[in-house]
């Protein structure tokens, strides 16, 4: 028995069945969605370790100079003798040597 409600038979336009395209889509849809959203999450994580690396050698090359300055004259006041000021060595783990 069917009622006027009932999704027993498929839909048709212009006597083709619309179920397979909106199973398709259905199945594409979100697929496509997760992948901008990964796309997203990359790029945004790639982009905050590019911010970080560039704030590390900022306060490397630019503050710390200035901080070991400080730190020596505060030394000299108290009478506590120091080593010398250790030099800034960055290790590049991303780029690859040319040989």
């Amino acid at each position: 028995m069917t009622t006027a409600g009932s999704f027993d038979a498929p839909i048709e336009i212009f006597g083709a069945s619309i179920v397979p395209k909106l199973t398709w889509l259905t199945t594409i849809i979100p697929v496509v969605v997760q992948f901008v959203i990964f796309l997203r999450w990359l790029h945004r994580r790639m982009r905050n370790d590019e911010i970080t690396r560039a704030f590390v050698r900022d306060i490397a090359t630019n503050h710390l100079p200035h901080i070991y300055n400080a730190l020596q004259k505060i030394a000299v006041q108290q009478g506590i003798e120091l080593d010398d000021t250790p030099l800034v060595q960055f290790v590049d783990l991303n780029s690859r040597r040319k040989r």
